[in-house]
């Protein structure tokens, strides 16, 4: 489903508030609840939101939204958190990248970084950085996921653990509320556990649709974490979690 303007800013407004009346959702967007109703049920359909008791929200935790779906949410979030992490990264530096559409969004910030060594699962990933010259990227191996040429599986997991990279860059699908990363398939959360294993820095990117979202697999906790890049600042709860373990919280410009 292609968005228009106002389905988009719908979309923003119900990921900000997680479940939303559409009398709220009518309100803001300064249209008809009729209009809201027309516009969720074409949204529901391409799984887009979730329609319960009293309200509109994101789909259920059961399975992640799909990956056509997924390039579109909050894209200039997305494009404002790998902006603010390619600041960080100094030219040279080994990086571990797993799936997602935030890390796809950090590699093509990263286009124009120098000589940097990168280990990825993502198919994507790979293909976007390898038009750099200077850059090094390594495909891990493993079973190719169709829907989003990601990479996964104990082949990739075995692959990952051979290196030890400078930052590892991360991609999740829930923050729950008590600081819980998770993501919806076991074999993706093996590779990102992966990760973190091998990366003497753990850099965790994720929009404002992640916190509070619920997804069924625990990767870690954001105690685990060096940096968090978002383009909001996280709820109280989760900001006090993040102060108490020293975590840097990057709210992208």
């Amino acid at each position: 489903m292609t968005l228009n303007p106002r389905q988009r800013r719908l979309l923003e407004v119900v990921q900000s508030q997680v479940t939303i009346s559409v009398e709220d959702l009518a309100n803001q967007l300064d249209v008809t609840p009729q209009t809201v109703r027309r516009d969720v049920k074409l949204m529901e359909e391409s799984r887009l939101l979730a329609r319960y008791h009293g309200g509109v929200g994101l789909p259920s935790s059961v399975e992640n939204i799909d990956y056509t779906q997924r390039q579109i949410l909050n894209i200039e979030g997305k494009r404002r958190i790998a902006a603010a992490v390619a600041e960080r990264v100094r030219p040279g530096s080994s990086l571990l990248i797993n799936i997602g559409t935030t890390t796809e969004e950090v590699a093509r910030a990263l286009m124009h970084h120098q000589g940097l060594h990168v280990v990825t699962n993502n198919l994507n990933v790979a293909a976007i950085l390898a038009s750099q010259p200077s850059c090094e990227v390594i495909v891990a191996g493993g079973v190719v996921r169709g829907r989003d040429r990601a990479i996964v599986g104990e082949a990739t997991v075995d692959f990952i653990r051979q290196f030890k990279v400078d930052i590892g860059i991360i991609g999740v699908s829930s923050i729950e509320p008590d600081g819980t990363l998770r993501d919806f398939d076991p074999r993706e959360v093996k590779v990102a556990q992966a990760i973190v294993e091998q990366s003497r820095e753990v850099w965790l990117v994720a929009d404002q649709a992640k916190f509070d979202r619920q997804a069924l697999v625990r990767i870690t906790h954001l105690s685990q974490i060096d940096k968090l890049f978002c383009d909001a600042p996280p709820p109280p709860g989760l900001a006090n979690i993040l102060a108490e373990a020293q975590v840097e919280v990057v709210v992208a410009p």
